[in-house]
């Protein structure tokens, strides 16, 4: 099984995602872009989500809602500045339940071909500060990617 790795030094305003997939670049890359196949695994599993836009282009803007059992909605939200297929996609992203807005994170996904049609997808975060960063890591993210991206694993064998 292929593991997500977080690496988040101290004293920083970034951490990178790594994570290896047993699937062609091509493929993972589309799971990004194509809605019907975002929406199957964004996020942790129980949450269901909805895209309000989804317009994966540079200069395009996207915002989802994830929803889980009992009702709760998290809405997310940013602009998509490159979208260059199947190498690179770059983009803000905002969680919209935060007290005030502003909190912009900077996300350069980068989708690298490896041998024996696997991929690697690592993500380089930037936030505004160090506290922003600090928060993201601090609540709970690191499940939710865990999750979303054994989604994707699932998801890409069936493909």
């Amino acid at each position: 099984m292929n593991q997500t790795v977080i690496n988040a030094e101290p004293d920083r305003q970034d951490y990178t995602i790594t994570r290896e997939f047993d699937a062609p670049r091509e493929l993972v890359f589309r799971a990004h872009v194509d809605p019907g196949l975002f929406v199957q695994w964004m996020g942790p599993r129980g949450l269901q989500t909805t895209l309000e836009r989804f317009e994966p282009q540079s200069g395009g803007e996207y915002r989802f809602v994830q929803k889980d059992a009992e009702g709760n909605t998290y809405s997310f939200y940013g602009v998509f500045h490159d979208v260059t297929a199947p190498e690179r996609i770059i983009q803000t992203f905002e969680f919209e339940g935060l007290p005030e807005r502003g909190h912009v994170c900077l996300s350069t996904q980068r989708f690298e071909a490896l041998p024996n049609n696997r991929t690697r997808l690592t993500i380089l975060d930037v936030y505004q500060s160090g506290a922003d960063r600090d928060g993201m890591l601090a609540s709970g993210m690191e499940s939710g990617v865990n999750d979303g991206y054994e989604r994707l694993d699932e998801l890409l064998a069936k493909k």
